[in-house]
């Protein structure tokens, strides 16, 4: 007996407001998924990181990146076992159920809009290195319009920008590695008189200088540095050749994490030594004027502005395709699923860049408001673990229902089901490193509000709404007949 599995398109995957064009080239999704490995975080909190866990970060850096990686292959296989997917939402509605993808879509929506008015508002910042007496909403609402504009062009202007962002990022980190593996060779000495030495690495109090528990301090402030590599899985609809692209764009994250994260980091502690590391500033600043570059402040600062406006253009896209996806599940206004001539969702779009508008009222307020919006980035921050979560138990339903559709499947997830459930153990024991610190507690505790309000809108309202007791009727009935078919599946292969 054999069964043949017909994989079915997400309710709603034709929208009547057009289609996604694709029109992003693999050299857009290679630079794409780069840039989102290489987060602001690197150039300017890895100091932070360094000194809460000295040269255990890392071994930090190594185990986030390893976990991310089984991540992103699950998210892979499951975007590549339906043409139809637009995202990772999709997958999450169609496996887990419409809750699911609802829940999932406003909260990876919501978490890009709070992080990206956060980097606009360090935009700003940035800039008065150069300006110091410009108004800061001016360099706020200059950065919104102009990468709202460049959007509102084409998905292929957008993976354009994004390229160029990604690129200014490799060429930074590759001149600090290529200077500090130069300023070792030199037997370089620090201005207190320290060489630079591999044996700086455990020559301060060891490897693990502040113990366990400092390793586990370098956990909270890092696995943010790794935010927007999902955004790869955002691009599903408007890659021109995704089962050729994106395999190879998420079979290189390991040698990414190797070179961008790693290196980086074991060259900055070698050439200093990691306890004359500044928490407070970036370490790549202080390794290029230690080599005696005079403008390596303005530089550095110029690397970081591109990398805030990369992740703000990446909030802005991502945002958009996601609110997208919820129009043409009618889990959003339809309005947001027109698309424009050039085929990007225009009113998506837009709404993200009002809301990014924010910025300028933020930076006006007061430290009180400026308290309570660093709170909301950080519950914004967590809600990626949750959108990666959702993932890993996408992935699980779906090696459970469709067992056939894996076994043709020419991008398994290494490990499978096993690993899956290691990375779900790791995201737990993030969440409950994070609860042992009194200043995450508040933002632990802010989101079952978030989650609450979303459960009320869509069990209080869409719910019982006939298009979604239809949606719910087709998923129920869609998940006995796939249940039946893995049994049959599984009895024939055994």
């Amino acid at each position: 007996m054999s069964l043949t599995h017909q994989v079915t398109p997400p309710q709603g995957a034709s929208h009547p407001g057009g289609t996604l064009k694709r029109e992003l080239a693999g050299r857009h999704i290679q630079l794409i998924a780069i840039g989102g490995c290489i987060g602001t975080g690197l150039f300017m909190g890895s100091g932070k990181t360094i000194s809460l866990a000295g040269p255990s970060v890392i071994l930090v850096y190594a185990v986030i990146g390893f976990m991310l990686f089984f991540l992103m292959r699950a998210m892979g296989e499951l975007l590549l076992s339906n043409p139809n997917y637009k995202s990772f939402a999709d997958a999450a509605d169609d496996l887990l159920g419409p809750w699911a993808g609802f829940i999932t879509g406003w909260s990876y929506w919501f978490a890009w809009i709070v992080t990206a008015i956060a980097e606009v508002i360090a935009i700003a910042g940035y800039m008065s290195f150069w300006w110091p007496d410009l108004p800061l909403w001016i360099p706020a609402v200059a950065s919104v319009i102009g990468l709202l504009s460049i959007n509102l062009l084409t998905v292929k202007a957008f993976g354009e920008i994004e390229f160029w962002f990604a690129l200014i990022k490799i060429v930074a980190i590759l001149s600090l590695i290529v200077v500090g593996i130069a300023m070792v060779a030199m037997q370089f000495v620090s201005p207190e008189g320290v060489p630079a030495r591999v044996d700086n690495l455990w020559s301060y109090g060891g490897f693990f200088p502040h113990g366990v528990m400092g390793m586990l301090a370098g956990f909270e402030t890092a696995v943010f540095a790794f935010v927007g590599m999902e955004i790869v899985g955002t691009t599903a609809a408007e890659v021109k050749d995704p089962k050729r692209v994106m395999p190879k764009a998420i079979n290189t994250i390991p040698i990414r994490i190797l070179l961008f994260y790693i290196g980086t980091l074991l060259i900055l502690m070698i050439v200093t030594p990691w306890p004359q590391i500044s928490a407070t500033s970036s370490p790549f600043v202080g390794m290029f004027s230690l080599a005696g570059f005079a403008g390596a402040a303005a530089v550095v600062n110029f690397v970081v502005v591109s990398s805030a406006l990369s992740s703000t253009n990446s909030g802005i896209y991502s945002t958009s395709r996601m609110l997208y996806g919820l129009s043409s599940q009618r889990d959003a206004a339809a309005l947001f699923g027109r698309l424009s001539q050039r085929g990007v969702p225009v009113n998506a779009l837009l709404l993200a860049g009002i809301l990014l508008l924010s910025s300028a009222a933020l930076l006006a307020a007061d430290g009180t408001v400026m308290d309570a919006f660093q709170l909301v980035g950080s519950v914004a921050s967590l809600l990626f673990i949750f959108i990666w979560t959702m993932i890993i138990l996408s992935y699980l339903a779906f090696r459970q229902r469709r067992p056939e559709c894996h076994a043709r499947s020419s991008f398994k997830m290494p490990g499978g089901r096993p690993m899956a459930i290691v990375v779900l153990l790791f995201f737990l024991g993030f969440l409950i490193t994070l609860s042992l610190d009194a200043g995450n507690r508040s933002a632990l505790l802010i989101l079952p509000v978030w989650f609450g309000l979303l459960g009320a809108i869509y069990f209080g309202v869409l719910r019982g709404q006939p298009h979604h007791r239809q949606r719910r009727r087709l998923h129920e009935e869609k998940v006995r007949n796939e249940k039946a078919a893995a049994a049959a599946f599984n009895g024939e292969i055994g």
